[in-house]
């Protein structure tokens, strides 16, 4: 089944088993940088009248530093603890859309956080597309490489499989924001009914 393609008797199945199971309050989306998460959710956000959190934003502002300095100075492992103490602060809000940085989901624990009280969409894009997004961005430390494209690819074959255990799969490649933002509150409005 192409990725953003289902059944609507597969989105029923789905809507009517996350209601069962979890307790969803706000929506959170993840996927690879340069998807839209950023650009989407603060739209999905305004549409549903709730706050609008990106996690590194987040952890910039409660650090002092940029994602850059703190993969500078600190490090990645540095870096990707400070995501997981903002992950489980967030399952405290209520009425949150929730961007998530690019490789939180590396962590399992990360995700199964966020299913807690969110639905988690990911928004996926080839890693072509990415890099013709990202290519002209100075604030991305992973890309300071020879051939960032190719490190795209390599993280991308290594996150794939955990992107793909969201709730949700939205293609975002030909997509403007604001039509992507549509597909994720149907799909939420979906979750909640």
């Amino acid at each position: 089944m192409p990725v953003g393609s289902f059944s609507y008797f597969s989105l029923w199945r789905v809507a009517f088993s996350l209601r069962l199971v979890r307790n969803i309050q706000n929506l959170a989306l993840v996927g690879f940088m340069g998807t839209g998460k950023s650009a989407v959710g603060r739209l999905a956000a305004e549409s549903l009248r709730f706050e609008f959190v990106d996690t590194d934003e987040l952890i910039e502002t409660e650090c002092g530093m940029s994602i850059e300095e703190i993969f500078e100075k600190q490090g990645e492992a540095v870096f990707r603890q400070l995501e997981r103490e903002a992950v489980i602060k967030l399952g405290q809000r209520q009425k949150t859309v929730i961007a998530a940085g690019g490789g939180l989901i590396i962590d399992p624990a990360n995700l199964a956080s966020l299913k807690t009280h969110a639905l988690v969409i990911c928004l996926w894009a080839t890693p072509e597309i990415i890099w013709e997004r990202v290519q002209h961005q100075t604030h991305r430390p992973l890309l300071r490489t020879d051939d960032p494209l190719g490190k795209i690819r390599e993280l991308f074959a290594v996150r794939d499989p955990l992107y793909r255990q969201a709730d949700v799969l939205i293609q975002t490649g030909l997509r403007s924001p604001r039509e992507v933002a549509q597909q994720v509150l149907h799909q939420f409005q979906l979750a909640q009914q």
